[in-house]
């Protein structure tokens, strides 16, 4: 493994160690991005379940969007899954940000999230 991923790796464990710590039982919110597309899902760590997903491959969001890969894709995909959290019944969970930085379109995930509903 080269030592970039190998750094991506410490810091993705060091985050979820702090939110297992800190959670109080609630979901938690898991933003995964790659260089096309933007993914969220709320997880119940206890359960070991998907309680609600979405992704830029959505369909209802492919035919709005211009490409998965800008901020304004994260913006509805945020605005989705907390769409279908609240659903299910989940107002309240933890960001984890896996080893990315809370910038750009991670960023603006979690805002539009937190404005569809979500606290955290």
């Amino acid at each position: 493994m080269s030592e970039n991923k190998e750094l991506q790796q410490r810091r993705r464990t060091r985050l979820r160690f702090q939110l297992r710590r800190n959670s109080g039982g609630r979901a938690r919110l898991s933003v995964f991005r790659s260089g096309k597309h933007i993914y969220a899902q709320v997880i119940d760590d206890v359960a070991g379940k998907t309680l609600a997903a979405a992704s830029s491959l959505d369909r209802a969001l492919r035919e709005q969007l211009k490409t998965g890969a800008d901020k304004d894709a994260a913006t509805a995909v945020g605005k989705l899954v907390a769409e279908r959290a609240l659903a299910v019944g989940i107002t309240a969970v933890v960001f984890d940000r896996g080893s990315y930085l809370y910038h750009g379109r991670v960023k603006a995930l979690a805002e539009a999230a937190r404005e569809g509903g979500l606290a955290f």
